[in-house]
């Protein structure tokens, strides 16, 4: 199975935090998933990091690497098809990183991980 993980999530696995769910946890662990990372989660984690509301355990170059090269997370490109989704998207959200990594999961039809629960007036499939 597939997941793409929305910010948080990937945040919260990678620093072991205990905000993640116990559920979030084992689907985002399981060896014969793949985890999906938009580059919009780490463009948005770059700019919390840089506006001090978010602090990392580690360095941040060290964060993604834990992610991609430890964990074996990979990205899901941010393409065209992804962006053109974004003109039809209601404003049940309104954040910009929220609102792509929401197209990315319709257009490519594959689950989020996510605590938020504004993520469902999408109608996409949202583990948590």
């Amino acid at each position: 199975m597939k997941v793409l993980l929305d910010t948080h999530s990937l945040f919260w696995f990678i620093e072991a935090s205990s905000q993640l769910s116990e559920p979030a946890r084992r689907v985002i662990s399981e060896p014969t998933h793949t985890i999906l990372v938009s580059p919009a989660s780490y463009w948005e984690m770059a700019i919390r990091i840089s506006l001090g509301k978010w602090q990392l355990n580690r360095p941040y170059d060290d964060f993604l690497d834990v992610a991609f090269n430890s964990y074996g997370f990979k990205t899901i490109p941010i393409q065209q098809r992804h962006t053109s989704r974004l003109i039809d998207l209601p404003f049940h959200h309104k954040y910009p990183f929220d609102r792509l990594i929401i197209s990315q999961a319709l257009v490519d039809q594959v689950p989020i991980v996510s605590a938020d629960t504004k993520l469902d007036a999408y109608g996409v499939h949202r583990v948590w």
